[in-house]
């Protein structure tokens, strides 16, 4: 049974994201709001809740996911990165910018683009989601909750739960939060290359 969970986006209630947090742990898929949409994740690694990820999204194997992390701190553990980059990347966090890095010998294969070797990495600036990974300790695997045929994510949680009801394991209501998706932005290049406009702001590139 999906449970649908009401979370204030501005002061979450720490026994909800309890909540959030032990159906992360267990393998759940939970559907939840970020700084530019919502999105659809699960823990770090969980196979079966990737590939369920995938079905939902009806995504090809070369989709992808991008690991939601608390803050920078742990970058050095997924992706690699020259100091260069980290400044600009910690100036522009918490933010809505989805980071392309090389993926680290940490990272497991089937996280990866495939032919690229890089890993996608955003800190979004967002309570719920801020709540939910300082509670869970480890980033989130997630993708933007764009359904197919569709070119915008969902945005109304209870239109969300007459879809994905019986198919995920939680829904967030988080109010609404934007379709806008995030700005990303390939780092591994100099100097780097937006490869998708979006909410965050670009002036900073000089492009």
């Amino acid at each position: 049974m999906t449970q649908f969970l009401s979370i204030h986006p501005e002061n979450p209630q720490l026994r909800l994201i309890s909540q959030v947090v032990a159906i992360l742990q267990t393998g759940g898929l939970i559907i939840y709001p970020t700084d530019s949409s919502y999105a659809i994740g699960c823990r770090i690694g969980d196979k079966t809740a990737m590939e369920k990820i995938s079905q939902i999204r009806q995504t090809d194997k070369n989709h992808n996911f991008t690991l939601v992390c608390k803050d920078l701190s742990e970058i050095g553990t997924y992706a690699k990165v020259d100091n260069s980059s980290f400044r600009m990347m910690k100036a522009l966090t918490p933010g809505a910018y989805t980071f392309i890095l090389k993926a680290s010998h940490e990272v497991p294969r089937r996280l990866q683009n495939p032919k690229r070797k890089t890993i996608g990495l955003r800190v979004p600036n967002h309570n719920i989601v801020q709540a939910i990974l300082e509670e869970l300790g480890e980033p989130i695997m997630s993708s933007t909750l764009i359904l197919p045929n569709k070119e915008i994510p969902e945005t109304e949680p209870e239109v969300i739960r007459n879809k994905l009801g019986k198919q995920v394991d939680l829904i967030i209501d988080g109010e609404y939060c934007g379709v806008e998706p995030t700005t990303v932005v390939d780092m591994m290049s100099e100097p780097p290359i937006i490869l998708r406009y979006g909410k965050g702001d670009v002036k900073v590139f000089k492009i």
